[in-house]
């Protein structure tokens, strides 16, 4: 190929590893020259010869989850201009699937993992030593993480539904057993208690289908919006809200936070909080190639503001 190209045997290496000193000019018409010939590379070969497979492994806890895919590709395209494949893998929720999807993929040599791990536990023990490894959203001790300004963005959402005029507001929180959601449920309740009242406070898994105690809590009206920790069970919120004749944003404002596509979808479109997951995607793949690249122990935690997406979902107060 090397010889086709009328290039050393070196550039023909770099342009199809993606590494060394070589012009864009040169290294694009090597891989042209690569692609006519129909050449592909032997993983196998390369990971004798470099130590490195070129793959990096995506622990993600529920696909279901429209947050979770959104992640997947950005994680999926940033290490794709690295010249990196992804591995994704579905622990759905469980941290035996979880222990077991870590194991597969550090049997099958992956180069580094990028960890959305289920809770703020370090379910993997020692089968990471030695495997480069970032964690997203999770706080987990002894391992580089990249997260969002929780605590920021429940401020942000409370102080949107405060300054449209809403003094009595409820929380619907997601699991409290993650820190991260702890965190943007203390910040918003704590601003609205400054602000107002604090109507009620409740827990819903990450899904659209509602507990008991919510559903009770949103048949009170006991509050005129209603801060909800994670899209997913706020598009529940809304669904159930208007199956009960309580009209969004009329008699119930709704904020949520993570910003999934679904968000858009709704009718009226969800007002949330916006966590920038293509940048966090970026910062998660570029931090575990310097761990592979410079062999770098690191246990820094990066962390990204959020942001207000205001759409239809929130209003000022109907008067009584």
């Amino acid at each position: 190929m090397a010889k086709t190209a009328g290039v050393s045997l070196a550039s023909a290496s770099y342009a199809l590893n993606g590494t060394g000193s070589l012009g864009e000019a040169t290294r694009d018409h090597i891989l042209q020259v690569a692609d006519k010939l129909g050449y592909r590379q032997n993983l196998s070969a390369r990971a004798m010869r470099t130590g490195k497979t070129g793959a990096l492994g995506l622990v993600l806890p529920d696909l279901t989850n429209p947050f979770f895919p959104t992640l997947a590709q950005s994680v999926i395209q940033t290490a794709r201009q690295r010249s990196y494949s992804v591995f994704v893998t579905d622990t759905e929720g469980s941290e035996e699937l979880e222990i077991a999807s870590i194991r597969l993929l550090v049997e099958h040599g992956v180069d580094g993992i990028v960890w959305f791990p289920v809770g703020d536990r370090n379910t993997a023990g020692t089968l990471l030593s030695g495997v480069p490894t970032v964690v997203i959203d999770r706080t987990i001790p002894g391992f580089e993480s990249i997260q969002a300004d929780y605590a920021g963005g429940g401020r942000l959402a409370a102080e949107h539904l405060v300054q449209a005029g809403h003094t009595s507001i409820g929380i619907i929180s997601g699991p409290t057993d993650v820190l991260s959601m702890r965190q943007r449920c203390d910040a918003a309740a704590s601003y609205i208690q400054q602000h107002g009242k604090l109507a009620y406070r409740v827990v819903n898994a990450f899904s659209t289908d509602l507990e008991p105690k919510v559903k009770e809590a949103i048949r009170s009206r006991a509050a005129t919006a209603v801060f909800v920790g994670a899209d997913l069970i706020a598009l529940g919120v809304m669904q159930y809200a208007q199956s009960i004749k309580l009209k969004v944003p009329a008699q119930l404002s709704v904020i949520g936070f993570d910003d999934v596509p679904w968000a858009q979808m709704t009718s009226p479109a969800l007002t949330t909080i916006d966590m920038p997951l293509g940048e966090m995607a970026a910062e998660a793949v570029a931090a575990l190639l310097r761990r592979t690249d410079e062999q770098a122990d690191l246990r820094r935690k990066i962390v990204f503001d959020t942001a207000l997406v205001q759409r239809g979902s929130v209003q000022r107060p109907a008067k009584r």
